[in-house]
């Protein structure tokens, strides 16, 4: 994302523009009562109107990049953001989503915080798909996304692994833990079925949970829960 909008020019060009516009060489920070016997080394004779008029505008400069710099932190803030959102459903993203697992098994290496991971997949929802359309196979992701969000604590994350697969992180959160929260998400999932106007369709889940161990790797741990809830599928079916 390119953004725009930011002078070009150095600012030390500025301050020497603003200057020399008065004829006087000298180096100015800040200013304040211009009327003192002796401002940064300038004595009253020094400032004149001409004087007092370039550094009034070099002060306007400095506070017009001010803001500029503040805008362009703000839209790269919110740039940051977008990048890191799931390009369908209010959750993050894969990338982000390994990013946090990262920071969580830093901080559980260096405190010896517990936390683990829930691996999500939705089963056959290519029949969803299939019978109902893609429109509402996306409203379904949306729903999924939802509903694990609002029954997770603030200190948690969800994210879409891409797919109808979904993870959420657990902070402190042994697999024990872990395991009881897993079967309450995959409940509120289940718990009613998604509407497609005249149409309804039962949402049906499976889950795999791994405790992330300090200093794990983030897609080592991820694969690891996801082999988890391959397990548990296929114990399901059998």
């Amino acid at each position: 994302m390119k953004i725009t909008g930011a002078r070009t020019e150095p600012f030390a060009a500025i301050r020497k523009r603003a200057l020399a516009r008065a004829g006087a060489q000298v180096a100015v920070r800040e200013v304040s009562a211009p009327d003192s016997a002796a401002f940064l080394g300038l004595t009253d004779a020094d400032l004149t109107p001409k004087v007092i008029e370039a550094l009034q505008t070099l002060m306007t400069e400095i506070q017009d990049l001010r803001n500029e710099v503040s805008a362009l932190k703000l839209r790269l803030n919110e740039a940051q953001n977008l990048a890191d959102m799931d390009a369908l459903t209010p959750v993050l993203n894969r990338r982000a989503f390994l990013r946090e697992m990262k920071r969580v098994a830093a901080f559980a290496q260096r405190y010896g915080s517990p936390a683990s991971v829930v691996f999500f997949d939705l089963d056959d929802f290519k029949r969803v798909n299939d019978r109902f359309g893609h429109a509402a196979g996306d409203q379904a992701l949306k729903a999924v996304a939802k509903r694990l969000q609002n029954n997770v604590r603030e200190s948690d994350i969800v994210g879409r692994m891409g797919g109808d697969e979904f993870a959420v992180l657990l902070a402190q959160a042994d697999k024990e833990t872990a395991m009881t929260k897993a079967r309450a998400l995959a409940d509120a999932v289940m718990g009613a079925p998604v509407e497609f106007g005249e149409w309804s369709a039962p949402l049906h889940i499976s889950y795999g949970v791994r405790e992330i161990e300090p200093g794990a790797d983030p897609e080592t741990a991820l694969a690891e829960a996801d082999a988890a809830m391959f397990m548990r599928k296929r114990k399901a079916v059998a």
